[in-house]
C-alpha cells in the first residue's frame, strides 16, 4: 500500500491584502515548519519523493522542515485574493475581515464553480491540476510527501471523498498551518486516513493557527 502525505505551509503574512504580500512565512510560520520537520524525522519513515509548490511559502516551509523538495507548480494555491475581488465586482459581496471568511468562502467557491467569476484560472483547471498530481503520486508501495496549501488539500479531499462545493468550503476552514493529511493508496483507489493533525503543535496552543 502506498501513501500520499499532504502538508499545509506554515503561517504566512496574514495581514496582507494581496497574494504577493501574503506569500512569505511569518516568524511563527518558520518555527512551525521547524517543529514539523523535527517531528517527522523522529516519527516518519523516509519518503520516496518530496514535492512542494513553487510559491515562496511552500519553499520556505519545505526548507524549514529540512526536506529536499522538487518544485511543482501544480501544487500552488488558488488565487483567493483575485477571486474575492471578482466576487465583489460580479455580485457586490465585499472581501471580509478574517472573522467573515466562514461565510465568504462558500460564496466564492459556488460562484467560481459555476463560472460566474474567474481569477487566474477556472475552477475546472484548478481541480484538474490537483487531480493530476494525486493520480501521478498514487503508486502502490510508494510514499510521497507534498508541501502545499489549504485549498490544494481541500481539493484533494473533494477528489477522494466526492465533496460538493459547500462541503469543500467546510473542510477548508479548519485546516491548520503545517497540518498533516494522509491518503492511503490501494489498488481500489485512494482512501483518506488522516485529516488536519498537528502533533508537533501539541502543548503549543498559541502556535495552532489557521491564517
Amino acid at each position: 500500500m502506498g501513501e500520499i502525505v499532504l502538508v499545509r505551509h506554515g503561517q504566512a503574512n496574514s495581514h496582507a491584502d494581496n497574494e504577493a504580500d501574503y506569500d512569505r512565512l511569518s516568524q511563527l510560520g518558520h518555527q512551525q515548519a521547524a517543529w514539523l520537520g523535527q517531528w517527522m524525522r523522529e516519527n516518519e519513515r523516509p519518503f520516496d519523493k518530496v514535492v512542494c509548490g513553487t510559491l515562496r511559502r511552500h519553499r520556505e516551509t519545505a526548507d524549514g522542515m529540512g526536506v529536499n523538495a522538487t518544485q511543482d507548480a501544480r501544487l500552488n494555491e488558488m488565487d483567493y485574493f483575485n477571486l474575492g475581488q471578482a466576487l465583489e465586482a460580479a455580485h457586490g459581496v465585499p472581501v471580509p475581515s478574517q472573522a467573515g471568511f466562514p461565510e465568504h468562502v462558500p460564496q466564492v467557491l459556488r460562484a467560481w464553480h459555476a463560472a460566474e467569476i474567474q481569477g487566474d484560472e477556472s475552477f475546472a483547471n484548478f481541480e484538474a491540476r490537483i487531480t493530476s498530481v494525486l493520480v501521478e503520486a498514487a503508486e502502490p508501495g510508494r510514499r510521497v510527501l507534498c508541501v502545499t496549501s489549504g485549498g490544494v488539500v481541500g481539493m484533494a479531499l473533494r477528489h477522494v471523498l466526492g465533496l460538493d462545493t459547500d462541503r469543500l468550503a467546510h473542510v477548508l476552514m479548519p485546516i491548520l498551518n503545517t497540518s498533516i493529511h494522509r491518503f492511503h493508496v490501494r489498488p481500489q483507489g485512494m482512501m483518506m486516513s488522516q485529516f488536519n493533525v498537528a502533533p508537533h503543535l501539541d502543548g503549543r496552543p498559541d502556535a495552532r493557527t489557521h491564517y
